[in-house]
């Protein structure tokens, strides 16, 4: 194969928008989806082939595969499942409809796009199918049901796909991200608010002790600086908290190296979490997970 093509999800902004940049810069040819005319001319402008996709839509799934298809003859060579949302809430007061369109977006959406271009990697032996997870798809955290459990279906469903498509030449890997800065808690907040009656809630005041919480972080201005290096960013920015650059550090490997990992952590939290969950007896695992919800 003389070109590189990649399909990557969710490029509005964060992650996608970084990691689709990324891959361009490397020479690959990058299918950026987005679910917005808005996002999609931005994103065409900077030299993407810009794609509308909504995985909670069926038939925009099937009309992004099969022009993805037609545009590489047949030949795509990578795939980024990356667009997803957060929906905060206690489990109790998760309506099964919020549940269930979490699962829409987060996992059906996922696997639908993806089986549309197994085939084409099988045909021409080699593909990577690249899944971003995150450190709640390792350890569940309260207030996180929905997408804890998003999270953990697309880590069995990639563990499983990768153990079968063994031998074929098409590679899944995960990479599970800690804190990332991006607008995903912001868009998290907003689904809370929309979908959890808050006020009927035995968890009424936890709620809005973290609301609270949430709002101050949004006030309170960060330090601006321009272009900073890395080293500038840590005297600014928790060292747990890392750009997309990150992930997109991981997706590169993920895409490029002949042998791609299973799983790439991403951030402290995930390192630090992941090995807990090896080495710790439940209780404790519980209690420590209570302690960083």
């Amino acid at each position: 194969m003389t070109e590189r093509s990649i399909l990557i999800t969710g490029c509005s902004s964060g992650i996608g928008y970084t990691c689709a940049l990324g891959m361009k810069q490397r020479g690959w040819r990058v299918f950026a989806t987005a679910r917005t005319e808005e996002d999609m001319a931005r994103l065409a402008a900077e030299g993407l082939e810009a794609i509308y996709l909504d995985y909670a839509d069926a038939s925009s799934i099937a009309a992004c595969a099969d022009l993805v298809l037609d545009k590489t003859g047949g030949r795509l060579l990578g795939l980024f499942n990356n667009g997803a949302y957060g929906q905060p809430g206690a489990v109790e007061d998760l309506p099964t409809e919020v549940l269930r369109a979490q699962f829409e977006a987060n996992v059906f959406g996922w696997h639908d796009l993806t089986r549309r271009f197994i085939p084409a990697m099988r045909a021409q032996g080699a593909g990577r199918i690249v899944q971003c997870s995150s450190v709640l798809g390792l350890v569940a955290l309260k207030w996180r049901g929905a997408y804890n459990a998003s999270k953990f279906a697309v880590e069995a469903l990639s563990d499983t796909l990768r153990l079968e498509l063994a031998g074929s030449g098409v590679h899944v890997s995960l990479i599970e991200p800690g804190p990332i800065r991006s607008k995903f808690r912001k868009t998290a907040i907003e689904h809370f608010k929309a979908n959890i009656d808050i006020e009927n809630s035995v968890h009424v005041a936890e709620y809005k002790r973290q609301l609270g919480v949430e709002e101050e972080k949004q006030q309170s201005k960060p330090v601006k600086l321009e272009r900073p290096d890395e080293k500038q960013r840590r005297k600014f920015l928790p060292s747990y908290r890392l750009g997309p650059d990150a992930v997109l550090e991981k997706l590169v490997h993920a895409m490029e190296h002949r042998q791609p990992k299973a799983r790439y952590y991403v951030t402290t939290p995930t390192y630090v979490m992941a090995f807990a969950r090896r080495i710790l007896p439940v209780r404790m695992l519980d209690a420590v997970s209570q302690k960083v919800s």
